[in-house]
């Protein structure tokens, strides 16, 4: 009987760690493989803002009950601003705040929805960034944006969506970073 109560509280015991999640991911969005676009030294401006309406970036949905939100470790906007810097650095351009070529990068979107039922659990994300350009008279705006899905047994582990997010912020960033339309307008 003994025995019966002490595997019982351990279990007890043991699941209550197991739902102990942490409350904060890391994003560690990398540089891509970025194209050289010029070789003529040009300068360019870069601010990064982020306008999205709230701070966290994972949603776990509980059916009716409260959803839980995870926040960043750090802030996205300073990471993706050293993202687009070194890749606009090797792509061949002058990072310069006083340039008159001047380019804000906005956040629009960076979430993952997360739906857990009893078999399993299935992750949408969506991360949406608006890239404005402005040279002495003309202006271009372009919005980006990725998706992903994920789907597994038990239940969403942070280091797999970590994964997942980083490598969306992946693309989207070299798919910016390499974009003719936008490279050949800052070269206007």
């Amino acid at each position: 009987m003994k025995r019966l109560i002490l595997l019982f509280t351990a279990s007890v015991l043991l699941s209550a760690c197991a739902n102990q999640t942490p409350s904060h991911i890391a994003l560690n969005p990398q540089v891509p493989d970025v194209q050289k676009q010029t070789n003529s030294h040009q300068t360019l401006a870069i601010e990064t803002i982020d306008t999205r309406s709230a701070n966290f970036i994972v949603r776990f949905n509980n059916g009716d009950d409260a959803a839980k939100l995870v926040s960043p470790s750090e802030a996205p906007r300073k990471q993706i601003d050293r993202v687009f810097r070194e890749g606009f650095t090797q792509a061949g351009y002058q990072i310069d705040p006083s340039s008159v070529k001047r380019m804000q990068i906005q956040l629009e979107q960076l979430l993952t929805d997360v739906t857990e039922s009893t078999f399993g659990f299935e992750a949408k994300s969506n991360i949406i960034i608006n890239v404005i350009v402005k040279n002495s008279n003309q202006e271009l705006t372009k919005r980006y944006s990725a998706r992903g899905r994920l789907s597994g047994p038990f239940s969403a582990d942070f280091a797999t969506l970590e994964l997942e997010m980083n490598k969306l912020l992946g693309q989207l960033s070299g798919e910016i970073l390499n974009d003719p339309e936008l490279n050949q307008f800052i070269q206007q």
